[in-house]
């Protein structure tokens, strides 16, 4: 107990207050827009990889990263299980494909990493596939960066306590109860496995040409920021001047009339049936 009142207490201590919280991260978010200018005109590619334990933030971050970017730009890679014909692939080669072109940027929100993370503590790999994975890993990453590709990872680490209270809200609310799974809540019973395999994991993968950077994230806005603010600062972009548009005079009206209402199909007007809503 004294130690949940302690990880509350530095929980309100790290609290930001929402109006300097919405003031950076929208500051944030037009410079990510520069970002986005600048790996079009560059014709740059950028991946950033999330992992971290389940409800540790990962899915939020991503949301606000990519809420004012292009999604023919910025797009985000979230793998569902393999098929049985990726299960006889290399293991690499389905997130290959979605590896960005020039001008583009993915988000992978999980990614091959989880050979070494859920695959590993379910039994999901063998432990031959799992140190293949380990020798390979650094090597196949090596190559990116050889390539060119601007690449950053990171990992969302959040508190057994504070998992397991996102969970708990998450079993609450009807709209978030899709978040959670079966194998979510077994990694509750699993913390110890996850927390070894993430260490292994680090000792093999946390090489120079692409360190994982750690986010504190038991404060969801707080880690947010941090998050997005490192990636900022770890990409070499400038403003690029985009061309000044203006919008054209409209012509002339030419005799158009269009087709009278009762001939197409509208949607109904579902916010007439609502109390105070005016149709103007």
């Amino acid at each position: 107990m004294a130690k949940h009142q302690s990880e509350r207490s530095e929980r309100a201590a790290q609290h930001v207050p929402a109006a300097a919280y919405e003031a950076e991260l929208f500051r944030m978010q037009a410079e990510l827009v520069k970002v986005q200018e600048w790996v079009k005109a560059e014709k740059q590619r950028i991946v950033v990889v999330f992992e971290g334990r389940d409800a540790a933030g990962k899915g939020g971050t991503i949301k606000r990263i990519t809420q004012y970017l292009s999604p023919r730009v910025a797009r985000i890679a979230a793998l569902p299980a393999p098929t049985e014909r990726e299960k006889g692939q290399w293991y690499f080669q389905r997130y290959i494909e979605h590896l960005p072109s020039a001008g583009e940027i993915v988000l992978f929100d999980r990614s091959w990493y989880n050979r070494a993370g859920i695959e590993k503590v379910m039994e999901f790999c063998t432990p031959v596939e799992y140190r293949r994975f380990l020798h390979q890993c650094p090597i196949f990453e090596r190559l990116l960066v050889e390539d060119g590709i601007l690449l950053r990872k990171y990992w969302f680490s959040v508190s057994d306590h504070e998992q397991q209270r996102r969970f708990r809200s998450r079993l609450e609310d009807p709209m978030r109860q899709w978040k959670l799974s079966p194998m979510d809540l077994e990694s509750i019973t699993r913390w110890e496995d996850y927390s070894r395999a993430k260490d292994e994991m680090m000792v093999h993968t946390d090489i120079p040409e692409a360190p994982w950077y750690i986010v504190e994230s038991d404060v969801k806005k707080r880690a947010r920021l941090n998050m997005m603010a490192h990636l900022l600062s770890t990409i070499p972009y400038v403003d690029v001047q985009r061309p000044i548009l203006e919008l054209p005079p409209r012509p002339r009206p030419r005799g158009y009339e269009r087709p009278p209402r009762e001939h197409t199909t509208y949607v109904p007007d579902h916010c007439a049936t609502l109390g105070g809503i005016r149709r103007h």
